[in-house]
């Protein structure tokens, strides 16, 4: 059965289809017949409590000069039936906060949103990890410089990677 996937994203004129990872579930749902549409920036509301959206119907391919082609944009009630993608990129703003309070009210309303509102707030996507410490490899979060430095020198090499950015 065919799902109505609608995907909360980053621009998407301006996003790397080589290194994306929405644009691969992308073209793994419509290679699969989903139904997609897109999100415009700023296009989550809430009406008199209802969760809607501004959405697009969205094709998408694999080709470097043209990846996807939006359909007439609309308004779109959230509720049952629908898989809700939330894909944007850090940083976690006052906007990005917003929508994930949006979409909270999607959830209520039945639809079945990805990743979970609540635990998008709760959670830095790079803390998370530090959850299951048996999968992760020596690991420092700190703003001490000097503490930054002798970790490094200490392991031989680091991936340094700002906790509120994209990186």
């Amino acid at each position: 059965m065919p799902l109505n996937v609608i995907v909360v994203m980053d621009p998407i004129a301006h996003i790397k289809i080589a290194k994306d990872t929405t644009f691969a579930m992308l073209l793994e749902a419509q290679r699969r017949g989903h139904a997609l549409h897109y999100v415009r920036p700023g296009g989550l509301a809430l009406e008199g409590g209802v969760a809607v959206a501004q959405t697009a119907p969205l094709q998408v391919r694999d080709d470097p000069s043209g990846w996807y082609e939006l359909g007439a944009f609309s308004r779109t009630a959230f509720g049952p039936g629908q898989i809700v993608l939330m894909r944007k990129d850090p940083p976690v703003d006052a906007e990005y906060v917003y929508d994930t309070q949006v979409l909270d009210v999607a959830a209520a309303a039945g639809a079945c949103v990805v990743n979970n509102p609540q635990g998008l707030r709760d959670y830095n996507e790079k803390l998370a990890a530090l959850l299951f410490p048996q999968c992760c490899p020596p690991t420092l979060v700190s703003r001490d410089a000097k503490a930054l430095k002798a970790f490094a020198l200490e392991h031989g090499q680091a991936v340094l990677k700002p906790l509120d950015g994209m990186g």
